[in-house]
């Protein structure tokens, strides 16, 4: 995938096909130690061990509508490509971490993309799901939450055009004036 928030909007689709009510979105970066690190957790249905062992085989899915499922696949190959590693952990019935490590200087990262777009599009698609997204990079950090967000604008589903793009541009200001970006 062209970059890391498509990969987040990948998985994240996974947790909600999984019945999460429930997303949690971090990245994490850390220049020192010069690591890269994305997490997505959820609450959704988990998987057992089989199925993940068997969860990065792109010939594996549980979709009925297609005979691959790409999205951790390819998510697991950049991080091998970029001297990291792809982490599961689930437990059925208390959901799924799944956690994408990279060389953060490695010439072949994938850019984090536009991750503001993404979790609006998540948020206004999903509204009876909570979300939250957390960025730490070098100690600095920014958040939000679904939450705050009802507090300010009340109930998600019926926010308009304007709010969403408004949504979307504070998000970005906020990611650049606190230096995460």
């Amino acid at each position: 995938m062209k970059d890391i928030s498509l990969h987040v909007l990948d998985i994240v689709q996974n947790s909600i096909s999984a019945g999460a009510s429930f997303i949690d979105i971090g990245v994490f970066e850390d220049t020192g130690e010069n690591s890269f690190r994305v997490r997505i957790g959820d609450n959704g249905r988990g998987m057992s061990s089989e199925v993940i062992q068997k969860v990065t085989d792109p010939y594996y899915t549980s979709r009925t509508t297609r005979r691959v499922g790409l999205g951790i696949p390819l998510l697991k190959q950049n991080a091998d490509q970029c001297e990291g590693c792809l982490i599961i952990e689930s437990e059925q019935g208390k959901g799924t971490l799944i956690e994408a490590v990279f060389v953060h200087d490695h010439i072949d990262r994938p850019s984090l993309g536009d991750i503001a777009g993404v979790f609006v599009l998540l948020i206004s698609a999903n509204p009876e799901i909570r979300f939250r997204y957390a960025h730490i990079r070098d100690g600095k950090q920014y958040s939000i939450d679904t939450e705050e967000i009802k507090d300010a604008v009340g109930d998600i589903a019926d926010i308009d055009q304007d709010i969403i793009r408004y949504l979307k541009q504070m998000i970005r200001e906020n990611l650049e004036q606190t230096g995460v970006l």
